[in-house]
């Protein structure tokens, strides 16, 4: 799968590089987080792995994603509630969609910081500390169109527990 258009305007508002990575995805009518994984997973050329964090608090810090040549990974912190973990994975996948990890940094800055980690590793994690506000708002606020769309489907519910057991 590809996207209608991959490249979202740097300049724009969070809400609308959102709104342009929602419906550049041309997603399917009965949406399910199962669904959205796939697509995502074609998009990003590499399966996802989705799984439990014990060390994130869930408060501060909810969610990780990690890119790797050969796998997207993302840990979500324990909660009890379903939606709190839909919220936290539809976050990450936001990311990936967005193309948050071609954001760059100086190398400069990461050779600096982390002498002996791969600059492309520092890179992908680093950078998006570094443009938190906008990038964090991007997300967020297109995990909030995937939320609805999943909501409006009829189907999520046993999706959703086919990914999260």
């Amino acid at each position: 799968m590809t996207m209608e258009n991959p490249s979202f305007v740097v300049n724009s508002t969070p809400a609308d590089s959102a709104a342009q990575a929602f419906s550049s995805l041309r997603l399917p009518t009965h949406l399910t987080l199962e669904r959205l994984v796939a697509v995502v997973e074609s998009i990003r050329n590499r399966p996802i792995t989705i799984d439990v964090a014990d060390g994130l608090n869930g408060g501060s810090v909810c969610g990780l994603w990690l890119s790797t040549d050969s796998k997207e990974i993302i840990l979500h912190a324990a909660t009890p509630s379903a939606l709190h973990r839909q919220q936290f994975v539809l976050h990450e996948l936001s990311h990936m969609v967005l193309r948050h990890d071609e954001v760059g940094i100086p190398k400069d800055y990461a050779s600096v910081l982390f002498p002996n980690v791969p600059e492309a590793m520092v890179m992908r994690v680093l950078m998006r500390s570094s443009f938190a506000d906008r990038l964090e708002a991007a997300a967020e606020t297109l995990a909030d169109l995937f939320a609805a769309a999943i909501r409006d489907s009829t189907l999520e519910p046993r999706s959703f527990e086919r990914v999260f057991g």
